[in-house]
């Protein structure tokens, strides 16, 4: 190589935004408490950015959920994709001041106010609709609806990509009403080993919380996510017979989310007899393309699509270019 140009390789690996670090486990820990500006710090807002608010005073996220309004979002990428066997968790504090019948007042039915993971390519499409129940794939969400009549509540909603959800019967769900003025701390944890997801919801006031636990039916597929967010959905879309509608203000504070570790991991690269080579820990049920560009506007595939087992695994570019060359692993999950 000393007869060779000087080579100018760099090796880059796509962005995690935000702050996390990793747990023995090597699970990612992604943690907000709102004591500085959380759009400082990877969250973003999708949609009508006024339904958000960071309160700088008492740090928090004041919100409110206006179905009224377009699907709006105020979230932060996970780092990963999460899928049926990955286990993950969030857990948040919630505090409503108040919730009822939204501004359509023709829609006199309950709807929801959510948090929890999507995936976000998909809930920001505008054919996303959440009122159908059949129009909005790939969800992993603690749903609360209003009392209209039959009782306040508390709801783990798990949805699959082809937007069908999962449902067990009555106990998937706890007729549960939230006080205004309380704040409750919710736990909502999915298990892969006996695929069951759990929720639990406690509060200063009670020695004990309400716990759900709701495994996934026979006829559940898989889901995609990539994303946690506090949810406001719009009540478009929904059967006029059985519509609803939702207005609710209050505060969202402590969150954490436990999400597996990220595709790539203590990825490495260097030149050895001509050949630049890429080593990286690999995660299972992905799939990996070494992918190389000169001006980082286009990207060329270098390997085939690599299935990994995981753990270590090497991926390389035979004929690097003379000049300078730019290097990034595309991971998938199929």
């Amino acid at each position: 190589m000393k007869d060779q140009p000087m080579l100018k390789l760099r090796l880059l690996t796509l962005a995690l935004a935000g702050a996390s670090f990793l747990t023995a486990r090597c699970d990612t820990v992604i943690t907000e408490n709102f004591s500085a500006n959380p759009l400082q710090n990877g969250w973003k807002v999708f949609g009508n950015t006024n339904l958000f608010q960071w309160d700088s005073t008492n740090q928090d996220l004041r919100v409110t959920w206006d179905s009224s309004q377009p699907n709006s979002y105020f979230y932060h990428p996970v780092g990963t994709i999460l899928a049926r066997d990955d286990d993950f968790s969030m857990a948040f504090d919630l505090r409503l001041t108040d919730i009822g019948i939204g501004f359509n007042t023709n829609l006199t039915e309950s709807f929801s106010i959510a948090l929890g993971f999507l995936n976000l390519d998909e809930a920001t499409q505008t054919n996303f609709l959440r009122g159908t129940d059949s129009d909005s794939p790939d969800l992993a969400e603690f749903a609360y609806f209003w009392d209209a009549g039959y009782g306040a509540t508390a709801w783990p909603s798990l949805a699959d990509t082809n937007s069908d959800f999962n449902w067990n019967g009555s106990t998937d769900y706890a007729i549960f009403a939230l006080t205004n003025g309380q704040t409750y701390h919710i736990v909502m944890a999915y298990t892969s080993s006996n695929q069951t997801v759990t929720a639990t919801l406690t509060n200063s006031q009670q020695t004990s919380g309400v716990l759900i636990t709701q495994p996934l039916d026979a006829t559940f597929g898989d889901f995609r996510l990539d994303t946690f967010s506090v949810n406001s959905y719009s009540d478009a879309g929904q059967d006029p017979a059985y519509a609803g509608s939702v207005l609710a203000h209050g505060v969202v504070d402590n969150i954490v989310l436990v999400v597996p570790p990220p595709p790539v991991q203590n990825l490495t690269g260097s030149l050895s007899n001509g050949v630049w080579q890429v080593q990286f820990n690999a995660r299972a049920a992905w799939s990996y393309t070494l992918q190389r560009s000169t001006d980082f506007q286009s990207w060329t595939d270098l390997s085939p699509v690599t299935s990994a087992a995981g753990g270590p695994l090497s991926l390389s570019d035979p004929l690097p270019p003379t000049a300078k060359a730019f290097y990034r692993i595309r991971a998938n999950r199929p």
